[in-house]
Formats: structure tokens, sequence, C-alpha cells
């Protein structure tokens, strides 16, 4: 996607904490970033307090997505070929939510891209595979682009510690719970 797209749809203050959580090794500035980035989704102060893990937030979230992932995938209409892929992508949606639960966020980091790609694959088809999905997603759906633009920026990866994990993952599925 080029850069110069994304300025026009995302604050420099979210770009700039974009990288700031990519950058961090300290889980207390990922969370700063992350509240920041938040705020390109319109969702600065809900998020802040699903961040602190101390609340109950996180697992509002977790059941939000789930709910919402579920009815997602249920209700996109998919070509015959593709009815094995929504199978599997509620397969592994359910186990996903069981690493949640159990705070397995480093093993549930890679599957969290899985599915994302499973479920956008559904949604929008082949096109999702080509290079101009990035700039297709923000002219159709700016809040669905910047959610794309986040996604394609997480390194697919990491070897993060389970705080910073957990954030970029709860980042990523707070947008998709409330799309």
């Amino acid at each position: 996607m080029k850069e110069t797209l994304i300025e026009e749809f995302v604050s420099k203050d979210s770009m700039q904490a974009l990288d700031d959580l990519l950058a961090a090794s300290e889980d207390g500035a990922v969370v700063r970033a992350s509240v920041v980035l938040a705020g390109a989704f319109g969702a600065e102060a809900a998020f802040g307090a699903i961040a602190d893990a101390s609340a109950d937030g996180e697992k509002k979230l977790i059941s939000s997505f789930h709910n919402n992932l579920m009815l997602l995938i249920q209700k996109t209409w998919v070509e015959k070929s593709d009815e094995d892929l929504k199978a599997q992508v509620l397969y592994h949606l359910e186990e996903f939510t069981k690493q949640l639960e159990s705070k397995a966020y480093a093993k549930a980091y890679p599957q969290f891209f899985s599915i994302v790609d499973d479920v956008v694959y559904l949604m929008f088809g082949m096109q999702t595979k080509t290079k101009e999905f990035g700039e297709y997603a923000l002219r159709i759906d700016p809040e669905f682009g910047i959610f794309w633009w986040y996604m394609k920026s997480l390194p697919r990866d990491a070897a993060w510690s389970e705080g910073k994990t957990r954030i970029s993952i709860l980042l990523g599925m707070y947008f998709l719970a409330n799309y």
C-alpha cells in the first residue's frame, strides 16, 4: 500500500503509534502506543479499558469477537469450492478462542493471521491475493482499509513478549468485533 495513500486516512499520530508499537520492548510503551493507534479505529478510550490487563474488558472482547466473527463467517455467501475453507475457519476460530481464554497469546498469534486472512478472503475473494488489495480496501471502506493496513504492518513471525503479543492481537480483534 502506498504510504501517501494511507496518510490520507490515518493521522500522523496513529502512524507514529504503529511504529512505536512495533519497536517497543516494554509492555507499558506497547499499551500506550496501542491506545493511540486504536484512535484510528475510533476506539481510543474503549481500547484503553481492554488493554488494561487488570480489567475484564479482554474477556468481553473475546466473546464479542467470537460471536461477531462466527456470524460474519456463517452469513458470508461463498462458492461451493470455498465451503471447506469456511468450515476450517470456524474450527480455527474455536481453537483461537480457547488459546486466548487460556492466555496463550504467542501460540494464538500465528493463528490470528490465518483466521483474518481466511475471513477476508471469504468476504472479498481472490482480490485479497493482489498487492492492490490494501488500496482497494481503503477506497471502498476506509475503516476496513485502516484495519488491513494495521494487519499488514504486523510481522507474521514476531517473537514478542506475551504482553506485546496480547495487545497486538486484541487491537486487531477489536476492529473485527465491531465491524
